[in-house]
């Protein structure tokens, strides 16, 4: 029966997904906005609500492992394999806006995390927390991105996106309805998918703390795997990169800093080489947007090798 239903999760992710950005593209036009812009706030809050779920109820129980390595691992995941895998099907084009401001915030993000559980090495504190204070904190963060964007969102409404090759339906009903029911089908899919891999693998004797860096991360990162490659066969790789950089900003700022508002979060000292590996992946992304602007297929392939070494480095330590 889980095999069963992790099948229906994968039809549920893949459908999902591909209404889910016809429905945010067309949205896009209909609002003459950029849709990076929709990647950088639509899709991105809606490919992490399965982040989101999985780390509330971790804070809520206390199980600060699961919280905090969902989230670093998820962002892990997402900026190597993701984008990567998105840069195999179509190269990205990277425009000149995400390179000064959409990717140096993620980097923020990034940076601000291990600034934060540094307790022991900067404060000489017995333990690494992050504290409710410091998820109020990333929640500020949060909220100045969000008026960073609702800000590019008033200055480029009249910037009309077109896309001459396809006819675009400017029904609101309608792309309401794909865009809505895309995203359910995503996130009910992303659920059924976890649930029933770490029922599998539990039951083929993989360890619970193996299960939360593999299954767990990876699988709620799989509504923008699939999200992002979707749009890439459907040439929207502007939706496909701000989903990417959308996404790792909410987990940390909007997903952790909740979790830690929550309930204090405790931090395992071995997440710290993971930590900074996501600052590297994030610095990394930068340093390839900046080459022609845009991220080519081989620099795909790269990124997908560094993820496929990082897999397996983190079954060998555990």
């Amino acid at each position: 029966m889980n095999y069963l239903l992790v099948l229906i999760g994968f039809a549920l992710l893949i459908k999902g997904a591909d209404y889910f950005v016809k429905g945010a593209s067309n949205i896009a036009y209909t609002l003459r906005v950029s849709p990076m812009l929709v990647g950088l706030t639509i899709v991105a809050f809606g490919t992490s609500a399965p982040e989101a779920s999985v780390s509330f109820i971790a804070a809520f129980q206390g199980n600060s492992d699961v919280a905090i390595g969902n989230v670093v691992g998820s962002n892990i995941f997402n900026t190597t394999l993701i984008l990567g895998a998105t840069a195999i099907v179509l190269p990205l084009t990277v425009n000149s806006e995400t390179i000064r401001k959409e990717i140096p915030f993620a980097i923020l993000a990034a940076v601000s995390l291990l600034l934060l559980i540094s307790d022991i090495q900067l404060q000489y504190s017995e333990i690494n927390l992050i504290t409710r204070t410091e998820g109020i904190i990333l929640l500020l963060f949060f909220a100045i991105f969000l008026y960073y964007v609702f800000e590019m969102a008033r200055n480029n409404r009249s910037q009309k996106y077109e896309n001459p090759s396809t006819f675009v339906d400017t029904r609101w009903s309608k792309n309401f309805l794909f865009t809505i029911g895309g995203l359910a089908a995503v996130v009910i899919g992303g659920n059924l998918v976890v649930e029933n891999s770490m029922k599998i693998a539990l039951s083929l004797g993989m360890s619970e703390t193996l299960v939360g860096l593999t299954i767990v991360a990876v699988g709620t990162s799989l509504p923008e795997l699939v999200t992002s490659v979707t749009a890439a066969f459907k040439k929207q790789t502007e939706i496909a990169l701000g989903n990417i950089v959308g996404s790792n900003i909410f987990n940390v700022f909007l997903i952790l800093g909740g979790s830690a508002t929550i309930h204090p979060l405790a931090v395992d000292s071995r997440i710290f080489l993971d930590i900074w590996l996501m600052i590297f992946v994030t610095c990394l992304l930068l340093i390839l947007s900046r080459t022609h602007y845009k991220i080519s297929k081989i620099e795909g392939a790269f990124l997908v090798i560094i993820y496929i070494i990082y897999f397996a480095y983190i079954i060998l330590r555990n």
